[in-house]
């Protein structure tokens, strides 16, 4: 297993997600790759003296010499677990926006379930009472509800970045196609859905503080936008032609 950690500006959070990590987990883990997108503060620094005082000789850090995106980082991680031979990947935030305590329970459910893919879910518990906005709560339902109806799935939440694939997923997946940015996520559900596999959630507390990084106005904005294009998508090219089981590739202008 590796447990990837995406780091973006993340120097005053980051020792503190990976320690929050259990120990037993943290042994156990194949590698932990921390993928440092071109931050412009401590990250890198700060990665490589915890790895050095905690002497984590399987935690790994890459630094990017230019911003790749949020997808463009997950690309490089998955495919790095993969050639890799690890049998699963797991994605938590450096921003200490997700608990990490957690990842036991995804694992369990990806195991006990047989999933090819497991979110963890804020809504499965009471994402107001951790703080989510009431806006973005409303935006995250209404969103979801829609993604639900479109992709034929019963899902509490799509817009998690707290997550486990399986490698054997990830292999069939066509990462090139899928987005460099936030959208990213919905590519890979959409390509998910395509290949029929299994996606299932396990539930997370929600936590919205000072030090987590949450996206723009404007970025909520372009996300949200660019689902509703691939959702249309979706529809024409494949619910519409019938061609439901075909593997994913986006049109060209998407």
């Amino acid at each position: 297993m590796l447990i990837y950690v995406p780091a973006y500006n993340v120097s005053h959070t980051l020792a503190v997600v990976i320690d929050r990590i259990p120990a037993e987990l943290k042994r156990r883990a194949g590698e932990i790759l921390v993928v440092d997108n071109a931050s412009s503060d401590n990250t890198y620094l700060t990665a490589v003296q915890y790895k050095d005082k905690r002497g984590l000789n399987n935690m790994e850090i890459i630094r990017n010499p230019r911003n790749l995106g949020y997808g463009g980082s997950q690309k490089q991680a998955y495919r790095r677990a993969i050639e890799k031979g690890f049998d699963a990947v797991v994605m938590l935030h450096g921003d200490a926006q997700y608990a990490p305590e957690k990842i036991p329970g995804l694992l369990t459910t990806l195991e006990q379930q047989d999933a090819d893919m497991v979110f963890g879910s804020r809504m499965l518990g009471d994402p107001l009472a951790g703080g989510m906005p009431l806006w973005k709560y409303v935006g995250n339902r209404a969103l979801t509800k829609l993604q639900n109806l479109v992709l034929g799935l019963n899902i509490s939440e799509y817009h998690s970045g707290f997550r486990v694939y399986r490698c054997s997923a990830l292999r069939q997946i066509d990462l090139d196609s899928c987005s460099d940015d936030y959208h990213f996520d919905t590519d890979i559900l959409i390509q998910l859905r395509l290949h029929e596999m299994k996606i299932s959630e396990s539930p997370i507390p929600t936590h919205y503080g000072e030090e987590s990084r949450s996206p723009s106005t404007l970025e909520i904005a372009s996300y949200s936008l660019n689902i509703l294009r691939a959702l249309v998508d979706f529809v024409v090219r494949y619910k519409l032609s019938g061609r439901s089981r075909r593997p994913y590739q986006k049109a060209a202008n998407a």
